[in-house]
């Protein structure tokens, strides 16, 4: 699968919050998840944070997805049932190599999160 296609497959793993397969297509070494006000070193803690949001997850709308290479950039509408949040727009970008995904750097509002969990953010350490 090309870079694209394995990006397009996590975003509809993560849609069905099928979380053994979006694992799956994430580095088990050398990952890193950067966003801007977490960051994660482990698949599996990036992963038990997302998947932690699956209650308030309404929809997840790939608006736009496009690459250069190993670079593929998603634009998504993260719908939510939490009425204070609404939707938040996220701007991702991906690096893959060797058909996995070493990168996530997500791009958001960081104070509607902050807001969302009182301040309780997890870290990377």
């Amino acid at each position: 699968m090309q870079p694209k296609d394995i990006v397009a497959q996590f975003i509809a793993d993560i849609h069905a919050q099928r979380l053994d397969e979006a694992k799956a297509l994430l580095a088990a070494e050398d990952f890193e998840y950067v966003g801007p006000n977490m960051r994660f070193l482990s698949r599996d803690d990036m992963l038990a944070y997302q998947f932690g949001m699956v209650a308030i997850q309404k929809d997840l709308v790939l608006r736009q997805l496009s690459a250069d290479g190993e670079h593929v950039f998603a634009i998504l509408d993260y719908r939510t049932h939490f009425e204070p949040i609404g939707d938040v727009r996220l701007a991702v970008w991906f690096r893959v190599r060797d058909g996995k995904i070493h990168t996530v750097e997500a791009f958001y509002n960081a104070a509607v999160v902050e807001n969302m969990l009182g301040g309780n953010l997890p870290s990377a350490d």
